[in-house]
């Protein structure tokens, strides 16, 4: 698979209606919201998070804990990382004797190495392949203990936060629930509880690519053709009732022709603007256009050849 050898920036719009794109522990799970503006955000690890989920059901993995490469997924629900890395680990250093401390440090390029090409995500986002877990050495003049680790590996993919176009509402709605969970309760028929949505709101995030950082990960151009899939289709395969409809609406990659890129990432997405088509409440993505010079975008993907 051949390394990306150029810069790529993007604009990801996607929208929900009546539903939490992305709610905050610290809130009781309300709506992100930014306080001085009362515009929505969404995280980029919820956005990576789908795109993790979405590279799981394309490339399925074993439920041994044994993910099979090149598409594997290290940041995985009820994953135990420091047992991937101290496996990753054993398997890149089987034949090596670590004596010094620079046969470490090439141990732990080869870990690092040997996970990138293993892992999807660290391939694209990067990851701490650190571990607390240490085992005594087998070597006679070190008494010290060996920490088995893959340093840390920068990813070639960073997104911004997503924030609303337009300041959001929250709506509180009470639910009842019909059945209870203890005997206790049997007399009380019903359950009280909260559910938060946005009425509407799109979205809009940017991101980058580094072909340098690519090379140092293998991140390659069908790790890249899978990445746009997954934009677009994330969050068809993401539903849940607290989400609401949620959908992709447009990605506008901006593709420069070298790894330096020609234009600043800024003077790109100001060519990427909205405009409201109606008054009052939003409540559809008809009440907006978004535009590419002024012009309507008809197409879900536009990739954009930067000169």
């Amino acid at each position: 698979m051949a390394a990306i050898d150029k810069r790529y920036d993007f604009v990801l719009y996607f929208d929900v209606a009546d539903g939490n794109p992305n709610g905050d522990p610290d809130a009781g799970n309300l709506p992100r919201i930014d306080a001085e503006t009362g515009m929505g955000l969404v995280t980029d690890v919820c956005l990576k998070r789908k795109v993790r989920n979405f590279v799981e059901i394309i490339h399925p993995q074993n439920e041994d804990e044994s993910p099979q490469p090149p598409y594997a997924i290290f940041v995985r629900d009820k994953a135990v990382l420091n047992r991937a890395i101290v496996a990753a680990w054993n398997e890149a250093n089987a034949d090596k004797t670590l004596k010094t401390s620079e046969d470490k440090r090439k141990a732990e390029e080869s870990t690092k190495k040997w996970m990138c090409k293993k892992y999807y995500d660290i391939r694209s986002f990067g990851a701490v392949l650190a571990t607390s877990d240490k085992e005594k050495s087998d070597e006679a003049d070190e008494d010290k203990k060996l920490r088995k680790t893959g340093g840390q590996v920068r990813g070639p993919i960073q997104m911004t936060f997503a924030r609303s176009i337009e300041p959001i509402i929250t709506l509180e709605h009470s639910i009842t629930r019909m059945a209870v969970t203890n005997e206790k309760d049997f007399e009380k028929e019903r359950t009280m509880g909260r559910k938060y949505t946005v009425p509407y709101g799109i979205y809009r995030t940017h991101g980058f690519i580094s072909p340098f950082l690519a090379a140092q990960t293998g991140f390659s151009t069908d790790d890249l053709g899978l990445f746009w899939r997954a934009l677009c289709e994330m969050f068809e395969h993401d539903r849940s009732a607290a989400r609401g409809l949620m959908s992709t609406r447009h990605l506008i990659i901006f593709e420069h022709q070298t790894a330096l890129g020609t234009k600043p990432a800024y003077e790109l997405f100001n060519r990427v603007t909205h405009r409201r088509t109606t008054t009052g409440p939003a409540r559809a993505f008809s009440d907006y256009k978004i535009l590419l010079d002024g012009q309507p975008l008809a197409e879900t993907t536009t990739v954009i050849k930067v000169e």
